[in-house]
């Protein structure tokens, strides 16, 4: 090896590492209300948004060949199709280069964006070699009631956002029950008010 040769080594290197050694997003957390189907994302406890999704229409399970979809505790594992276009058609997460429009007769494949969840807990410990995504689906007219074979299906658009806004490692829950007993409980507007003008009388109303 050429002493010039060392250099260029030494710094491919540290660039692979670099890119081997992604932060954990600890900030973001997702939350899947089964019953109410949607899905919520919150950044540090504050609620961003709500968006409508559809849960398997089979079972809620994590057995292998169930077709379920799997409660408790996971995370994002890995994210797929940063660059894809929106519509863009995934076959083992790999993009085909066919571009579907939403509700394209006769189509339900993945398409625009996959976020592969890794369960954390013993009842959904298969998760992530049963590839349960949050992805996008071509069937956006089934979205809001359960429709998909185990995976969480959001409408291309939504879960571009919901891409955007979370990393690898970020939080994901699914739980049958809803959104309100899974979310923080907001202050009532009195405390807020307490909070904002710390020492004055909050008047009644």
């Amino acid at each position: 090896m050429t002493k010039s040769a060392r250099p260029l080594l030494l710094l491919g290197a540290v660039l692979l590492s670099a890119a081997s050694c992604t932060t954990p997003d600890t900030h973001h957390r997702v939350v899947v209300s089964v019953p109410e189907q949607r899905l919520a994302v919150l950044n540090d406890g504050v609620l961003m948004a709500t968006y409508p999704v559809s849960t398997s229409k089979f079972a809620l399970s994590d057995a292998p060949g169930s077709n379920g979809t799997p409660l408790g505790k996971m995370e994002i594992a890995k994210k797929i199709g940063s660059s894809a276009p929106l519509g863009a058609v995934f076959k083992d997460r790999r993009r085909t280069g066919e571009v579907l429009v939403p509700d394209a007769p006769g189509r339900d494949p993945i398409v625009t964006r996959i976020l592969w969840l890794r369960g954390k807990e013993a009842r959904n410990a298969n998760a992530y070699g049963r590839y349960i995504y949050i992805h996008g689906t071509a069937e956006e007219r089934n979205i809001g009631r359960p429709a998909s074979y185990g995976c969480i299906r959001m409408r291309s658009q939504d879960v571009i956002r919901l891409y955007d806004i979370v990393g690898e490692g970020a939080r994901v829950e699914i739980a049958n029950e809803p959104l309100t007993a899974l979310l923080p409980a907001p202050p009532p507007d009195d405390m807020q008010a307490a909070a904002a003008q710390p020492g004055d009388a909050v008047s009644a109303r």
